[in-house]
């Protein structure tokens, strides 16, 4: 399978998705549904996709949808390494129930960036094994990457020798 035939490879093993076009560097991006991410996840693994290159999660609009985002590299080592398949993933939740399965079962590597992506923007990540607070505060209230976050009009400062 080449990179650019991925979405026409998902939809003849009816796997849905949607396509959202390439980047500037020809890397093909892909919607799932959260729902479906961690059959997809599987699958794509099991296919080659065996490098979680990184996991970020981004607000769309005030009062819209979080994405989480995967850029997945396949790397085959017979082949030359200068130029290995990526796809982009991009899974979208709703504001008030942002839930999207985790990968950290497939990936190990997603643990600390899953995390991130709860802690700055309150994404919750089913079946991950320590889902909590990791740069804010356990008391810390509120998502403060999202866009209608609203900042606290003085900040304490904890344990400041």
């Amino acid at each position: 399978m080449q990179q650019d035939h991925l979405s026409d490879w998902l939809v003849k093993h009816n796997l849905v998705h949607r396509s959202l076009g390439f980047d500037y560097r020809g890397i093909e991006t892909l919607q799932i549904k959260a729902e479906d991410w961690d059959s997809i996840a599987v699958i794509l693994y099991a296919y080659g996709y065996n490098y979680l290159r990184s996991q970020c999660a981004y607000d769309v609009a005030p009062g819209g949808f979080l994405a989480s985002v995967y850029h997945l590299t396949r790397i085959q080592f017979q082949y030359s390494i200068n130029k290995p398949e990526e796809v982009c993933i991009k899974v979208f939740a709703l504001r008030n129930n942002s839930q999207i399965p985790s990968v950290f079962w497939i990936w190990r590597s997603a643990d600390f960036q899953e995390r991130e992506s709860y802690d700055m923007l309150g994404i919750s990540y089913d079946n991950h094994p320590r889902l909590k607070r990791i740069l804010m505060p356990e008391s810390w209230i509120g998502w403060p990457l999202r866009k209608d976050y609203i900042t606290p009009n003085f900040y304490e400062i904890q344990d400041a020798h």
